[in-house]
């Protein structure tokens, strides 16, 4: 009762129910939009974690605050797991929290001036890497926070690392106090949590012999998996610290060093916990691994092993095919970095149905620079201005990772329909894998 006690006086109002999902478990219990959860089975409920985490139990006893200040108790049964129904306000019942540091590689400060403001607002909160996956530094995590993920074994946490010398730490991310991270993925380790990091390395800065010693710390805390991405360097640079791209010799010897440790730990622990990104492969001039480097392709959302994948996926969809149509001719769009293999890809679609008319086009990044050569970072006015010249066309078919997240809208906020419009030809957003891919060059 004292838990809840405080709570009425101090709980945020973002516990407050704004609505309540027809037929829910919620709903037919009696809950009422206007309610302010307090607490779950005796759990202060701040944030969207605790509700998730609190209420996943078949059965949930809720504290509630009515309207009029007194208190309410409900009891709610459920299939284990169901959401109880319940809407607030924000989808964290909280802020979000924006990033405190300066990382000197921060693309969101390497963009042009003049872009929608959701571009701008840098993000650094643990609930949504969680959620929905997002990168975190844990920089702006405090001790509950830190000791609730321990209590509660949240799991997967993706986190940025970077490096693990605690004052190189600090200058990369522009915070003095960076290295509390450090301890916060020590303890995390301990106790078990699983965490999918990511180096972005920076010649001159992590690399080398400081990526050295980064491999061998996370070594030996048993750190869960971490990816090596090459740093992004765009045009847009003015008054920001010096960086230069990672060049070829660059990315051989990354991926030299990851190959060390990825051995190393193949003997000791059975993972390679060490993955490089499609990139550094692609820069090096090397061919990409085979599918079992990637162990389930555990960071196939960060780079890695997305190519390879793609062909596997595109390989066992052509295999279920005993005939096929003889598809319209079309065109993919693709950044530099990966024009050679697209174009490997279509050549395995042709040499298996001879009909299919294709082409494969590299898109320079003309919009952020020539140093960005991604897929994923190109721009509808670039598609637009490049795409005219390879005219016929037929479709235009390109990767669904173009585009913000669940809309049809390019990072320069054009449309797809106004690409389409400006290349006068319909443009087929494919999925993320190699079975979207048969399916869209097929028309299937």
């Amino acid at each position: 009762m004292a838990v809840c006690r405080f709570l009425g006086e101090n709980a945020p109002m973002s516990t407050i129910i704004t609505s309540i999902d027809p037929d829910s478990p919620a709903m037919r219990a009696g809950l009422r939009a206007g309610q302010q959860l307090l607490t779950i089975n005796g759990h202060a409920v701040v944030d969207v974690l605790d509700y998730r985490f609190y209420g996943y139990d078949p059965v949930s006893h809720l504290t509630l605050k009515n309207e009029d200040g007194s208190t309410r108790k409900l009891t709610v049964r459920k299939a284990e797991g169901e959401d109880l129904g319940l809407n607030f306000d924000t989808y964290l019942m909280d802020e979000m929290r924006s990033c405190a540091n300066h990382c000197i590689f921060c693309f969101v400060d390497q963009m042009p001036p003049g872009m929608r403001q959701t571009l701008y607002f840098k993000d650094d909160d643990a609930r949504l890497s969680f959620l929905q996956g997002n990168y975190i530094t844990l920089t702006n995590l405090t001790e509950r926070e830190a000791q609730r993920i321990i209590d509660l074994r949240i799991s997967p946490i993706n986190v940025s690392v970077h490096t693990t010398d605690p004052q190189l730490h600090c200058t990369m991310l522009g915070n003095k106090n960076a290295a509390k991270s450090l301890d916060y993925i020590r303890a995390f380790c301990k106790a078990g949590i699983v965490m999918n990091g990511q180096i972005v390395v920076c010649p001159d800065w992590n690399d080398g012999d400081r990526l050295r010693r980064t491999l061998r710390d996370l070594t030996e805390m048993e750190f869960s998996s971490c990816s090596l991405v090459p740093v992004g360097i765009t045009k847009y640079r003015k008054g920001l610290a010096k960086l230069r791209p990672v060049d070829a010799a660059c990315a051989a010897e990354i991926l030299d060093i990851a190959e060390e440790f990825g051995q190393e730990n193949l003997r000791r622990f059975g993972t390679r916990r060490f993955f490089c990104a499609d990139e550094l492969f692609l820069r090096a001039g090397r061919a990409l691994p085979e599918d079992d480097y990637y162990e389930g392709y555990r960071q196939l959302e960060n780079g890695v092993g997305m190519l390879r994948s793609l062909e596997g996926d595109l390989l066992r969809a052509m295999e279920l095919m005993d005939d096929a149509p003889v598809p319209s001719p079309f065109t993919i769009a693709t950044g530099r970095a990966a024009e050679a293999f697209m174009r490997h890809l279509l050549t395995l679609v042709q040499q298996r149905f001879p009909q299919v008319q294709g082409k494969v086009v590299g898109v320079d990044n003309d919009f952020f620079g020539h140093t960005i050569d991604v897929a994923g970072l190109l721009t509808g006015q670039d598609l637009a201005a490049q795409l005219k010249a390879h005219k016929p066309l037929g479709r235009v078919l390109i990767p669904l990772h173009m585009l913000r997240h669940a809309e049809d809208v390019f990072l320069d906020d054009w449309t797809v329909p106004q690409l389409s419009q400006a290349l006068e030809a319909p443009v087929q957003v494919v999925g993320i894998d190699g079975f979207d891919l048969c399916d869209a060059i097929f028309e299937l």
